[in-house]
């Protein structure tokens, strides 16, 4: 049965080897890119279902391919994993600000590989439901139609900015998102907000969280994400 189209954007022939094995076995259908020119070309023509980008390429960097991706409004949706040899947080954190989906540091196993694969198509599948529908995740019964929600029995009172926060948080648990994602998401990209105001959001839906606040995780230097 054929599956999703992976897109590889990558310039070392070992690590395209054990991308394009471990994946083709699964039933992925693997294009490759060797430079970010090439990578930005195929993208927008083929319109892959996910995109591998290393960031060190020759020509424009990886990073900027990233950006370039997500500023387009004809590739913005194809969901991108940044893989690369820099690990260190910062790097990270770039990578997720720019509207990365995921990002692995090399050497990575094949089995994490297929797995984060996996996880980030998924979680594109889940983006595209209906978000007016119902969503139970833990004790908590969020109702975006009707503006409720419930821990257990008991009706929480938040403010249209928390049950915005809370409920992308619930739609992708275990999921990390920088302060930026979140700001763009609950208020989109030209919203008049700081990042720190998200922490101030973060806080007050603890606190009426009240014991179960720690549903909502702090991953220390990136962001916030719902306990898986």
């Amino acid at each position: 049965m054929a599956k999703e189209q992976i897109l590889v954007v990558e310039d070392e022939e070992e690590i395209v080897e054990l991308i394009d094995y471990n994946l083709g076995r699964e039933g992925f259908k693997i294009e490759r890119a060797t430079t970010g020119e090439d990578g930005l070309a195929i993208a927008r023509s083929l319109k892959p279902d996910l995109i591998l980008l290393d960031i060190m390429l020759p020509g424009i960097h990886g990073l900027d391919v990233c950006r370039s991706l997500k500023s387009d409004p004809n590739t913005s949706d194809i969901p991108v994993i940044i893989i690369s040899a820099r690990g260190e947080e910062t790097d990270v954190v770039t990578g997720l600000e720019l509207g990365a989906d995921d990002y692995m540091t090399k050497p990575f196993s094949p089995r994490v590989l297929v797995a984060r694969t996996r996880a980030v198509l998924r979680r594109k599948k889940e983006a595209a439901i209906d978000e007016t529908s119902a969503l139970n995740v833990h004790e908590l019964r969020i109702n975006p139609g009707k503006h409720e929600v419930f821990l257990k029995e008991n009706a929480l009172s938040l403010t249209a900015t928390e049950f915005r926060i809370l409920h992308f948080l619930a739609r992708h648990p275990g999921w990390v998102f920088t302060r930026q994602q979140i700001v763009d998401t609950v208020h989109g990209e030209d919203y008049p907000v700081t990042e720190r105001s998200i922490d101030v959001q973060i806080a007050g839906l603890r606190k009426k969280l009240g014991e179960s606040s720690d549903y909502i995780e702090t991953v220390r230097g990136i962001g916030y994400r719902m306990k898986e």
